[in-house]
């Protein structure tokens, strides 16, 4: 018996879903800071353990891509991410004037897929 096993995570997706929660997380509560852990963040992308481990870092690589339109041009809303294995969480630091902008309900500006491998 020969199993082929052709699962590509898909990262924009996941990313997705990372930035939709931070959005979420915004309107309810203005902060610059969001620590999220590592269980939430399995409930966020639906399940995929793989998706909160080994490809953390590549779908943070697209989420911190994402930008907000604010007064003073597109702003990204992570403006910096730690991953904190020792407590199990991902640490965000959001920008301060996307996260208003969200407030107030300017749209987020998704990054080009066509541009990345």
């Amino acid at each position: 018996m020969n199993l082929d096993f052709s699962h590509k995570p898909n990262y924009f997706l996941f990313a997705q879903l990372l930035v939709r929660f931070i959005e979420t997380q915004s309107k309810q509560q203005n902060m610059s800071q969001l620590n999220i852990s590592f269980e939430q963040l399995e409930q966020i992308f639906q399940g995929d353990s793989a998706a909160t481990t080994i490809n953390l870092e590549g779908i943070l690589n697209i989420a911190d891509e994402y930008q907000v339109e604010t007064l003073t041009g597109d702003q990204k809303l992570i403006s910096n991410y730690q991953i904190n294995s020792e407590q199990s969480q991902l640490q965000l630091e959001l920008n301060s004037a996307a996260v208003e902008a969200v407030i107030q309900g300017k749209a987020l500006i998704s990054p080009d897929a066509t541009l990345h491998q």
